[in-house]
């Protein structure tokens, strides 16, 4: 079986020697890099299975180094981490091309987590990194991510705005159980206080729109004290 190799970018030494080596016992194959100059070279010599990059760096940051490998046409997986966590930053590292984001400070357990899920989603047989698409579709089902404008059979879907969002984190994310917390930390923002009933009025808003029957939903389908997983496979178009 071969070994994942996954790119750490980090200015912080002591950040990085202490991950890659957890990294590294959770059975990846680690290269370091301390700047976003260097981690362009890095995945410019060969391409690695994912990139674990730090937003906060002097000179080339991440989110730069982000978009200059989306606007070249890279679509290796990326997840960035930062110490922002205002829900409008969230929302344009996923606009950008992030695959998903982890704030500092972190359990390095959810990192290895993350990792994981994000490279079930990127494997080659499942195509282009979906949260680098413009569009994704399921079925008869379009998500048009730069117009926020959803469809159903050819016609437009009147959704919320964060009802638009939790569905485009949803497909990006497809396969995955993700549990109400993390919707609320990834699509609401870190510091949004409020109750988890709220992502269910959401989600109930999302299968009326979208599910052929909300009484029986097939896409956006509830896991017993879980969370939410989208069912439906997704590809990038």
């Amino acid at each position: 079986m071969t070994v994942p190799s996954v790119l750490l970018v980090d200015d912080e030494t002591a950040i990085t020697d202490n991950l890659a080596s957890f990294l590294q016992r959770s059975g990846f194959e680690v290269v370091v890099a301390g700047d976003g100059d260097a981690a362009l070279a890095r995945v410019a010599a060969g391409r690695p299975d994912l990139v674990v990059l730090d937003v906060l760096m002097p000179g080339r940051d991440g989110r730069s180094v982000l978009r200059e490998l989306r606007q070249g046409g890279s679509t290796v997986p990326i997840i960035l981490l930062t110490q922002v966590g205002e829900s409008v930053e969230r929302a344009m590292a996923l606009e950008e091309g992030a695959d998903d984001y982890l704030n500092k400070p972190f359990d390095p357990h959810e990192l290895v987590a993350r990792i994981r899920a994000v490279l079930r989603r990127g494997t080659p047989a499942a195509g282009p990194s979906l949260s680098a698409a413009h569009r994704l579709r399921s079925g008869s089902l379009v998500l048009d991510r730069t117009s926020q404008r959803v469809l159903r059979d050819g016609a437009e879907v009147v959704l919320t705005p964060r009802a638009t969002t939790l569905l485009a984190y949803l497909m990006t994310h497809a396969g995955e159980t993700v549990s109400r917390e993390r919707l609320l930390e990834e699509v609401w923002g870190w510091s949004f206080h409020t109750s988890t009933r709220t992502v269910d009025t959401r989600v109930a808003e999302l299968r009326r729109a979208v599910e052929a029957d909300s009484g029986d939903p097939q896409l956006v389908v509830t896991v017993p004290g879980e969370g939410y997983r989208f069912a439906g496979p997704v590809e990038a178009v």
